[in-house]
């Protein structure tokens, strides 16, 4: 039996990350500077008061390892596109309205048409999520930037800051057995997980694929599915928001579903149990190509790394469920209760027939 191909074997040490996020205590030091009163830390992240009741959320996100995706395929419109949804995504989990956006280019060489495509795409995602660009850099930084295509090479991150009123903020810290979680459809892969998926799908990085070869079963070039960019959330997040009470919302990104762990350690110690997913085919693909080219990838790796059909979730009341899929429905985005919240102290997926702990508090 080959050994298990994982994300730390492709690259990605989720345990050395989270050590290494340990560090992020050091800046709590800063919150004394507050003008306006207390920092409130909520599951994933503080936002800051402006005023009695009001605060901001602002948030700072990058694509990762699918910009070199996008270098492949030559195609640089989308990934803007990515970039904004991280970011905005992030923002909204706090109950915060997006106002406005950064972005911060980094290239090998600031090409005419590069930076085109990719502002056209920021501009998309900004329009998606009602959002103003109030500004952004690129910096020519060819001797620390290179990617795969000479004098394509470049990264990017966005920066989002948004706006909530203290008695609308998302906090997360009142969950309780038999509540409800709800997924909001993905388009994909989203931005995550690449590195391992590039590893398994790509000739250029050890896997079977040439970049525009069509895969049984797919109409496009792989190298198109994976550059499927991001859904951005924030209409319908924040119609929800406006009609019901939300009483956490998670962004289903790096960890895929370990990211609920945050959550139920910042509620008491609640654990959450997921039972329904909707992996879109590219999911099925990375799994069966890896046991080709690199190694099995178990069902609880992908677990772990990829958002498997579901890229935002909300918790709300089991008696506001129907309501909550109704609104959601009538904002134009698919969305199904995917699981419960429990008092195990776990994180478990049924998945396969299987009962799957994907972590233990």
């Amino acid at each position: 039996m080959s050994k298990p191909f994982t994300y730390a074997e492709a690259g990605v040490d989720r345990k050395l990350r989270a050590v290494s996020k340990e560090s992020l205590k050091i800046l709590d030091e800063t919150h004394r500077f507050s003008r306006h009163g207390e920092v409130l830390t909520l599951p994933y992240g503080k936002i800051f008061p402006i005023s009695g009741n009001r605060y901001l959320d602002l948030v700072i996100e990058g694509v990762g390892t699918k910009v070199l995706v996008a270098q492949l395929a030559g195609k640089y419109d989308t990934i803007g596109i990515d970039g904004v949804a991280m970011a905005v995504n992030d923002v909204i989990r706090s109950g915060a309205r997006p106002l406005a956006i950064a972005d911060n280019i980094h290239a090998e060489a600031s090409d005419p048409e590069l930076v085109r495509q990719l502002i056209e795409g920021i501009a998309r995602g900004a329009a998606e999520a009602e959002c103003v660009v109030s500004g952004g850099e690129i910096g020519d930084v060819a001797e620390i930037i290179r990617g795969i295509a000479a004098g394509r090479g470049f990264d990017m991150v966005v920066a989002c800051i948004g706006e909530v009123e203290k008695k609308k903020v998302v906090f997360g810290d009142q969950l309780h057995a038999g509540d409800a979680v709800i997924g909001l459809r993905s388009s994909g892969i989203h931005s995550n997980g690449i590195t391992l998926a590039r590893k398994v799908l790509f000739k250029k990085w050890g896997g079977k694929y040439d970049a525009f070869e069509v895969p049984e079963g797919f109409t496009r070039g792989i190298v198109y599915e994976v550059l499927e960019p991001t859904r951005i959330y924030v209409k319908p997040f924040m119609r929800l928001m406006d009609e019901m009470q939300v009483k956490a919302a998670v962004h289903i990104t790096g960890d895929a579903y370990l990211k609920f762990e945050r959550l139920a350690k910042f509620s008491r110690g609640v654990g959450f149990e997921f039972d329904n997913f909707k992996p879109q085919p590219i999911f099925e693909l990375i799994q069966k190509t890896a046991e080709e080219v690199r190694g099995k990838i178990t069902d609880e790796e992908m677990l772990k790394t990829f958002n498997m059909g579901w890229g935002f979730a909300v918790v709300v009341e089991k008696a506001q469920v129907d309501d909550a899929l109704s609104i959601l429905g009538k904002a134009g985005v698919e969305a199904e209760v995917i699981g419960r919240v429990t008092d195990s102290g776990k994180i478990v997926a049924l998945y396969r027939g299987e009962k799957l702990v994907l972590a233990s508090l």
